[in-house]
């Protein structure tokens, strides 16, 4: 175990992917050398310690460089249970120490041009171009802000590259008018109501477009799943086509896990030109819970916050992330997961901070069963100041059976309580499981709907798409064309 770091290095550390100068391959041995047992440094060529409270996040089995995943615990990693969640403890130890408010910064993905090279050299010549005498003299001043800055104006450079230059503010959306539907109605202060569809397995439709059908007339938009669990089903984008086609509101869920960063700009610039308005954006579930054989599980290339911040400025800025103007720049409305159950609630709302101000401007939580958890979480958020930047869509699922619930309650990030099992239980034995989690998910967003910050609800049924027109009209969430609206939801519950 490195001697700074609370865990141990996922894998080896990298090695180049060019032959280096005699000078550089010996600095980068010595780096290795030192960093190694100290840090469990990975050479990842873009050293981001002074962000993480000396933690290399390089530890993380998902590779995440900007906060931790959904899955996030205090006991153990839930890749793999024989670790700690290194970001949990970077959150930990950041906090005790005050330095919380660094993790802000937006932080650049790996450039795998310097992977496995040392980042002292880059830090020598920081040193050379400032000034030798100006950066010792920074350093040892009795001015902590001054020498705060030296320090930085060191570091920074090597942690924010010209091709990136992330930052820690809230970026505004550069324009004015809604680009999508549903966030004209979030505009528009109406209180909404999206639903996940399940893609399907094959290429057969008919399923989905029933759901499509179904849904289209009570929901402001339908999200598709982007291979859940890391199991493969038809693309999210060739659904949200699909729904587009058939006249319903789209939400193209995006997983950095499948994701390159080529890839993911070619993938919404196709979109937005398809007429896909809603992006949202996930690291996605770790090929740890998909079917073997697995898919490579030590690294993703983007996370989820670089994926906020490459698709806002190809938006905003109509640039692509190697700097290439967009002529005709995408059009679209992004939306990000929050998580939180899956950690402390001043842990989760700094990291969903980090996410809108990258660019986020809707949360889609995951599922809500404990009320006091949601709570505290709410409270996190709106001390921090962000209720006023994002939509909050709150998670509901109404529970099939005892064995859903069980399964639920073991996805890391989802906390269901005892008193909610032990219902379900009763339920069992009686034989009205659906019914009582039916009514379970009723009285969630009873005491959810006027919570201050809640926007609306995002319903996920885990294939039990027919059930969600009832849980809307019963819940007194129906659209206003309320006559018509309770016909088709009364010829899908028969």
């Amino acid at each position: 175990m490195p001697g700074f770091t609370p865990g141990r290095r996922w894998q080896p550390a990298y090695s180049p992917f060019k032959r280096e100068p005699l000078n550089r391959r010996i600095l980068a041995a010595l780096e290795r050398a030192v960093k190694g047992p100290l840090f469990g440094c990975r050479m990842c060529g873009n050293c981001l310690l002074q962000e993480t409270a000396l933690i290399c996040p390089m530890e993380c089995p998902k590779g995440l460089r900007n906060g931790p995943c959904g899955g996030s615990t205090s006991e153990y990693c839930y890749v793999d249970p024989t670790r700690p969640c290194v970001w949990h403890k970077i959150y930990e130890r950041s906090f005790k120490y005050g330095r919380e408010e660094l993790l802000l910064e937006v932080l650049p993905p790996l450039d795998w041009d310097k992977v496995g090279t040392d980042a002292w050299g880059d830090i020598f010549v920081n040193v050379k171009n400032i000034g030798i005498k100006k950066v010792f003299t920074g350093l040892i001043s009795k001015d902590a802000h001054k020498r705060a800055q030296t320090w930085d104006s060191m570091f920074r450079p090597v942690r924010q590259p010209q091709w990136w230059q992330g930052d820690d503010k809230y970026h505004a959306p550069k324009y004015a008018q809604p680009v999508s539907e549903l966030e004209r109605r979030l505009k528009n202060g109406e209180f909404v109501v999206t639903a996940e569809v399940t893609p399907p397995l094959g290429i057969k439709t008919d399923k989905l477009l029933k759901n499509i059908e179904m849904l289209k007339p009570c929901v402001a938009a339908m999200n598709f799943t982007d291979n859940a669990s890391a199991v493969p089903k038809m693309s999210s984008i060739a659904c949200s086509k699909t729904a587009l086609e058939n006249g319903a509101e789209p939400v193209f869920q995006i997983s950095a896990r499948e994701r390159t960063r080529v890839g993911l700009q070619s993938d919404v610039v196709g979109a937005s030109a398809m007429g896909i308005r809603n992006i949202f954006c996930v690291s996605g579930d770790s090929m740890k819970l998909s079917p073997p054989p697995r898919g490579r599980m030590d690294i993703v290339d983007l996370d989820a916050v670089q994926m906020l911040w490459i698709l806002r400025r190809m938006r905003d800025e109509a640039k692509y992330m190697d700097g290439r103007e967009i002529k005709n720049p995408p059009k679209y409305f992004i939306g990000a997961a929050a998580s939180p159950f899956a950690s402390e609630p001043k842990y989760t709302a700094l990291r969903d901070e980090k996410k809108v101000n990258a660019g986020a401007q809707f949360f889609q939580t995951n599922l809500a069963f404990d009320m006091d958890r949601l709570e505290e979480w709410l409270n996190e958020i709106a001390k921090r100041n962000i209720l006023d930047k994002v939509y909050v869509l709150v998670g509901i699922s109404p529970l099939k059976s005892l064995k859903m619930a069980g399964f639920l309650k073991g996805i890391p990030g989802v906390v269901i309580p005892e008193k909610i099992m032990r219902r379900m239980e009763i339920a069992k034995e009686k034989g009205n499981e659906e019914e009582e989690g039916v009514q379970i998910a009723l009285e969630l967003m009873e005491k959810i709907k006027d919570k201050q910050g809640v926007n609306g609800f995002h319903i996920m049924t885990m294939r039990w798409e027919a059930i969600i027109p009832r849980i809307i009209v019963e819940a007194g969430l129906s659209p206003q064309n309320i006559d018509s609206f309770g016909v088709t939801a009364i010829q899908y519950m028969d």
